[in-house]
């Protein structure tokens, strides 16, 4: 089964961490990605832009609404995602648990929607 772990991070704390504090971050990224990708867990993954980059969409009658933006004021945005095959919801969050992300903010473990055949 497939899990989304969208990783949530306050995209300012980025900046205050020296280049060698980065550094060990992207390192720990990297070591968890290969890992992943070592077990044959991989689908996906991806550092998003920051959230004033974005935009929000909705459609009120019958008329697409551009915004800028998130919705949602937050302390932390969605900052990345792994796509990830596990064979639980268990085997899933034990994953999660590993991400660097983790440690300095959340990670979000949902399944992808399955319909019954």
């Amino acid at each position: 089964m497939q899990y989304l772990l969208m990783l949530h991070a306050e995209e300012s704390q980025w900046a205050r961490f020296p280049a060698d504090e980065q550094a060990r971050h992207m390192a720990a990224y990297g070591a968890f990605t290969q890992a992943l990708a070592d077990e044959g867990r991989l689908v996906a993954s991806g550092r998003l832009a920051l959230s004033d980059t974005a935009q929000t969409v909705r459609t009120k009658g019958g008329k697409a609404v551009v915004m800028d933006g998130p919705f949602a004021e937050t302390k932390e945005q969605v900052a990345g995602f792994y796509l990830i095959e596990a064979e639980d919801a268990q085997a899933a969050a034990a994953w999660a648990a590993r991400c660097p992300a983790s440690g300095h903010g959340v990670v979000e473990v949902r399944p992808l929607w399955t319909t019954a055949a």
